[in-house]
């Protein structure tokens, strides 16, 4: 957090309430324009200013400053108030002008360095009578000496000047009289000398061209302008020319001369091309100061252009365009690659001969220049040499003057600002490349136009003073000194008795009311002159104050200020102070009264409030005024707001709290970067806050409370950094170009305060690829140049992405492009593979090279190919492609096999052989002698013998398992046949297959399976699985229907696994963590509803139920009866509600309808499937099922009376083998489980393929007497 602080003084920064003046005092205070001068030199000499967007932004650290006007003033101001104590014009006091708000001291803006030389020229000027006294005339306005005007505008030649009585005004041109009122279009302003020469009725400007200088006359003597130099603009056009075809030798020098026709003011040029395209400048082709662009080696894209000179001028807004020229470059090597451009040996490369440096301009070894004193001066030194050399500046036995001089045009010119004296002498250029170097000397001589060292100011005597004028210059030659008196030659002149010329002084005695007059001062050199005024004027004037009486100063306690007391008379009355009307004048300790009668006072205190008093007195009389001082108290940020670092999204709070003087209104506002800060929605500010909320990136700057009364302010800063992503790299440049790597360089973006951790650098190629980035290479944040490996022949373009904490940044726009030249492919083609897509063919396929890898253009591929272990000869084909199908193969049968990369460089290296296979077939033979044994009810174990590796033909997969579930043990329980497979790999001779139904028939087959698909079927084989447990019952509900009885309802198992024996039922009563006895129930399997009478109304139930077979008991489900009222969560009401709804008789009446429709249809399918009916029959017995097949969706199944059908979701292969597409998990090994899960004998219990409720209600293909429990069982 950064402190700033400022505080308001009295008078130059107080706060004026003048009442009412009577009528002299008012006439004396409407004193124009120079007191407003002097109130600008103390609002400099406090040194504080309102806030701007100049202000220097200050370090983000923790660091608080506060500035407060009770320190001392600066060395700096000291100075300047000494310069005032001698310089200002004594008589002369400093009018308040009222309030100036005070802010931190801080460097000042240009426009208040301006007003402060204003300022001081004013004290140390010419004397200022107040207009209401008689006075000789004084220029205050002119036209320039060099007065160049618009052709297309009127004339405008300004004189403007002062006196009582107003002044006349009358010209000369050319040394004579201007008679303004014999040609109409000339015309005088009223009340004033400027001319104005209309053309809007015609006329040629041009025939008003000459030296002009107005004379301002009154009684008391006559004043002079400067001799006005009036030129007419000029943009002549450019003479038209044919120019021919520029004609030369690559690595040559050249010159395209412009010669543009001479304007006033001269154009300013710049070459472009004939489409308007700027001309790129280096250090090998730049512009010249004379316009005219030079070559130091041609080189063979500049042909590629034409170059055409333009000249813009000034006054008219024109632009001129030379006829352009056209260049033709000789080369020993006519292709313009890029990959030369740039190159550190691109001269040799490109067969063009090195060279010593020689200079284009100037010509020669040495040359001279003059320039004047305060002009800038600018040497030029441009030389052509093969490579491009270098220019460095010195000067013969000294330094450059490193605060004047600054190189321009890649070091082709040295400017010096400002030159004076001391910058005479011998300046040397040196041009050098590696061949050699050569250097031209230029001697520099300083003349000077006239220049003031004590320019002549206004005299203003009483009678019978003395005084003088002073009329001193500098000039190189040194200037000649003439005195004028009213316009007219000194020499000319009357003669008077009191005035005496001693060369550039005028002494002046015992002076009188008739030596009023106004002199001129001409001093001039062959490079210019000079002309002063200044008035000599007797007068005999008593006492006056010039500002309003009574003033009310309010100032900040411990600020130093300054009480002005603006005053006149002739003889130069004297000043004292008093303050509260006593007799001491106040002069040292904390006060002190300059010559111009201001009083300050070094430091405010408490006591110093009051009234003070000035009094002017001369031997004519006194005047006095009065002005009352306030002292407040300052005003003080007592808690600044401090640095934060917030993360985009967060909320902010800025705290300024202030302290401050009750007599005053305080406002506080914020500033945002120096800015006034606009109060958006993402922001609330308070008195004594400010909060940011959702903070994003355009947050980030510094924050100022600017808490501000009318008299002063006090300033806190704090910075806010947002963490952001960083801004992308810029400025990428290519260097160190080589045939395989070149260093790329980039300028860091801003890292949005997160450190940057990476760099990525990525590449495009516009050849396999164009328009897709690929990552190149990844460097450290701390990097900022890189040398990149390349790969031949790639036209490479890179960018730049910054990394760090927050991510990544915007990618850099790409850099030119770089080609790097070709090469034989250095590696080949690699996943290089050979497989039969059918088994008379192999198709050999590898992954294709990319852009970095080709090397070199037309990238092809040589396949080779032969049998293994044959050595009969290779075939080899090309191919640009990345497949290559060979056709008429054996049935699997290994091949040798080649790819070799090759462009129209040359072949890439010999490679290494792989070995692929020729088409497969289906198997011939299947696995004979297998084996079933049953484990549990839910897996079997398999064994088989291998089949031999000729019958295979083809990779061995897996020996596959086709099995299906015939029929269930239960009557009347319709089982869905859909086919099963379990696979093992090819090196297994024994598996299991795991997941089954118990109590259940199955069938299996074995096939051997390869790439093609399966072999034949191996013998059908026959299992059943024995009696397992039963799933859980269904549906177990517990409902409670009053506080004595509650009703449990179930459903049967959806697997019974087996022959039902009934249910088991156990509950038992707990309240909180009390648990009552157990009881256990055992059902008939056709129960499924149970009521138990409560005996504790309190308690609440745990019931467990489960399914049993002589096997034993299954999967049990457990419920809770509902919680007590008192205890009742939503959940419970809920079911209340619904026990609620299944007591109305309607509920009852609706399910009873239900269940006797369901009865009905069941008996009639019954007495159907008894009589023998058979669901309908396939037309087409041995196609299989497909996916269209609409009984596929619910799991339904037609029946036939074949074996052979195939099943649904089989494919049946070229040899009438059944290919099964999709497989049930199985284990591959005895112990090695599926994700079943086994009870102690083994059974298993889980979820099966049979679809639920829908699967169960189809009919059953067994026409048996169904026993009552397995009647129960289909019904279910």
């Amino acid at each position: 957090m950064r402190r700033l602080a400022a505080r308001g003084a009295a008078g130059d920064a107080g706060e004026a309430a003048a009442p009412a003046a009577d009528g002299s005092d008012s006439a004396q205070a409407r004193s124009p324009s120079p007191w407003r001068l002097i109130d600008l030199c103390a609002i400099w000499d406090t040194g504080v200013f309102l806030p701007s967007a100049a202000w220097n932004r200050a370090s983000s650290g923790v660091e608080r400053r506060r500035l407060n006007a009770a320190k001392k003033l600066s060395s700096v101001r000291e100075v300047q108030l000494k310069r005032l104590e001698v310089t200002r014009p004594r008589g002369l006091g400093n009018r308040e002008r009222g309030r100036v708000p005070r802010m931190a001291r801080q460097p000042a803006p240009p426009w208040v360095h301006t007003a402060f030389l204003l300022c001081l020229l004013s004290l140390g000027g010419a004397i200022e009578i107040p207009m209401d006294l008689t006075q000789p005339p004084t220029i205050t306005k002119q036209s320039v000496k060099d007065h160049i005007v618009d052709p297309r505008d009127n004339i405008l030649i300004e004189c403007e000047a002062k006196g009582n009585p107003a002044p006349s005004f009358h010209w000369t041109r050319n040394s004579r009289f201007f008679n303004i009122a014999k040609d109409p279009r000339v015309s005088m302003r009223r009340r004033s000398g400027t001319l104005v020469i209309d053309f809007r009725s015609g006329g040629r400007p041009e025939e008003y061209e000459g030296e002009y200088q107005c004379f301002a006359r009154n009684k008391f003597g006559t004043a002079l302008s400067n001799r006005i130099r009036l030129q007419v603009s000029k943009s002549p056009l450019w003479p038209k020319e044919n120019l021919d075809p520029v004609v030369v030798q690559e690595g040559a020098p050249l010159t395209l001369q412009c010669n543009p026709p001479p304007g006033l003011p001269s154009p300013v040029i710049f070459w472009m091309s004939s489409s308007m395209e700027p001309i790129a400048q280096d250090k090998r082709v730049s512009q010249g100061h004379n316009g005219d662009l030079y070559f130091s080696n041609v080189m063979l894209q500049d042909m590629q252009t034409d170059y055409s000179c333009n000249a813009r001028f000034h006054f008219t807004h024109t632009i001129q365009q030379k006829n352009p020229f056209t260049l033709k470059v000789l080369t020993n090597h006519p292709y313009n690659d890029s990959s030369l451009r740039n190159h550190p040996d691109m001269y040799s490369a490109r067969g063009v001969a090195e060279r010593t440096p020689s200079f284009m301009y100037p010509q020669g070894t040495a040359s001279s220049q003059m320039v004047l004193r305060g002009m800038d001066l600018l040497l030029e030194c441009i030389a052509s040499g093969v490579p491009t050399p270098d220019i460095a500046w010195y000067k013969k036995g000294g330094d450059l003057p490193s605060d004047k001089a600054k190189f321009e045009n890649f070091n082709k010119a040295l400017r010096i600002t400002n030159v004076s004296e001391e910058d005479s002498g011998e300046y040397f250029c040196l041009a050098s490349n590696k061949m050699g170097s050569i250097r031209h000397t230029i001697s520099v001589r300083v003349k000077a136009a006239p220049y003031w060292l004590d320019e002549p100011k206004n005299l203003i005597l009483a009678p019978g003073e003395d005084g003088r004028l002073v009329c001193r210059a500098n000039g190189n030659p040194k200037p000649t000194v003439q005195w004028m008196v009213n316009g007219e030659p000194l020499q000319s002149a009357p003669p008077n008795p009191n005035r005496e010329v001693a060369g550039d002084t005028i002494i002046f005695r015992d002076t009188q009311i008739s030596s009023r007059a106004v002199y001129q001062c001409n001093t001039s050199n062959e490079h210019g002159y000079l002309l002063a005024n200044a008035f000599v004027s007797v007068l005999d004037v008593p006492p006056r104050m010039l500002s309003p009486r009574n003033q009310l100063i309010r100032v900040i306690l411990y600020n130093r200020t300054r009480l002005d007391c603006p005053f006149f008379g002739s003889p130069i009355p004297t000043l004292r102070w008093f303050k509260n009307g006593q007799g001491s004048n106040l002069d040292g300790g904390n006060y002190h009264v300059y010559e111009n009668g201001s009083l300050e006072i070094k430091m405010i205190r408490k006591e110093d409030q009051g009234i003070y008093t000035c009094v002017a007195t001369n031997i004519l009389g006194k005047a006095e005024n009065q002005v009352r001082l306030e002292v407040k108290d300052p005003t003080r940020i007592y808690r600044m707001p401090e640095d934060q670092v917030a993360k985009r999204g967060t909320t902010v709070h800025l705290e300024c709290r202030v302290k401050h003087d009750p007599s005053l209104k305080l406002t506080v506002s914020w500033l945002k970067d120096d800015e006034p800060l606009y109060i958006g929605n993402r922001m609330k500010k308070e008195d004594d806050s400010l909060t940011i909320f959702g903070v994003a990136e355009r947050d980030q700057g510094s924050y100022t409370c600017v808490a501000s009364t009318e008299l002063d302010q006090d300033l806190a800063k704090a910075y806010l950094t947002v963490l952001g992503r960083p801004d992308r790299p810029r400025d990428l440049e290519l260097t160190d170009l080589a045939e395989r790597s070149v260093r790329l360089t980039w300028i860091p973006g801003d890292d949005n305060n997160s450190p940057i951790t990476d760099y990525v650098v990525q590449f495009e190629e516009d050849q396999f690829q164009p328009g897709v980035w690929h990552d190149h290479s990844k460097y450290p944040g701390s990097v900022n140049s890189a040398v990149l490996r390349l790969s031949p022949y790639v036209n490479y373009q890179f960018r730049v992405i910054a990394i760090n904490e927050v991510g990544s940044s915007h990618p850099s726009l790409p850099s030119e492009r770089y080609r790097t030249s070709g090469a034989p492919p250095e590696s080949n083609p690699g996943d290089v593979k050979g497989e039969g897509t059918r088994k008379n063919n192999m198709e050999i396929t590898w992954t294709p090279m990319n852009a970095t890898s080709a090397f070199g253009p037309n990238l092809r591929y040589i396949v080779k190919w032969r049998r293994r272990e044959t050595r009969e000869a290779w075939n080899n084909v090309t191919v640009w492609g990345s497949r290559y199908v060979v056709g008429q193969t054996p049935v699997y049968v290994p091949y040798e096999i080649r790819v070799q990369a090759e462009n129209d460089f040359g072949k890439g290296p010999e490679p290494e052989s792989v070995i692929g296979y020729s088409g497969e077939d289906y198997p011939r033979a299947a696995p004979t002698e297998v084996k079933v044994r049953v484990m549990n009810s839910t897996a079997i174990s398999l064994q088989w013998n291998r089949v031999y590796s000729d019958t295979v033909q083809g990779q061995l997969r897996e020996y596959r398992a086709y099995y299906w579930r015939e029929s269930s043990l239960l009557k009347n329980l319709w089982v869905s046949q859909k086919r099963q497979q379990a696979s093992f790999p090819g090196d297994r001779l024994r598996g299991v297959v795991s997941r089954l139904f118990p109590y259940s028939n199955y069938k299996l087959e074995m096939v051997v399976v390869n790439g093609r698909g399966d072999g034949p079927r191996s013998e059908t084989k026959e299992f059943t699985t024995p009696e397992g447990v039963p799933s859980a019952p269904r549906r177990f509900r517990v409902r409670q229907p009053n506080l004595e009885t509650i009703n449990l309802e179930w459903d049967h198992p959806e697997h019974p696994n087996g022959i039902m024996l009934g249910y088991t039922l156990k509950y038992v009563a707990f309240n909180g963590t009390k648990v009552g006895k157990q009881i256990v129930e055992n059902f008939s399997p056709n129960q499924t509803k149970f009521t138990v009478q409560r005996t504790d109304p309190v308690s609440r139930y745990r019931f467990t139920l489960s399914a049993r077979t002589q096997v034993g008991s299954g999967e049990a489900v457990t419920e809770e009866s509902p919680a007590p009222p008192n205890e009742a969560t939503p959940t419970a009401a809920y079911t209340n509600n619904q026990a609620d709804i299944a007591t109305q008789g309607w509920f009852i009446g609706l399910m009873c309808a239900i269940a006797l429709l369901v009865l009905i249809l069941l008996i009639v399918c019954f007495i159907k499937r008894s009589r023998g009916g058979k669901y309908p029959v396939r037309e087409k017995k041995d196609v299989p099922l497909g996916p269209e097949d609409p009984k596929e969706e619910d799991g339904s199944f037609d029946y036939s009376d074949e074996d052979n059908k195939p099943l649904q979701g089989s494919q049946t292969s070229l040899d009438g083998t059944i290919k099964q597409q999709e497989s049930d998990d199985s284990l591959v090994d005895y112990g090695e489980g599926g994700e079943g899960q086994f009870n102690e004998d083994g059974s298993f219990i889980g979820q099966y393929t049979v679809k639920k409720d829908k699967d169960e209600t189809e009919g059953n293909e067994s026409s048996e007497a169904t026993s009552p429990v397995n009647a129960i069982y289909s019904l279910a």
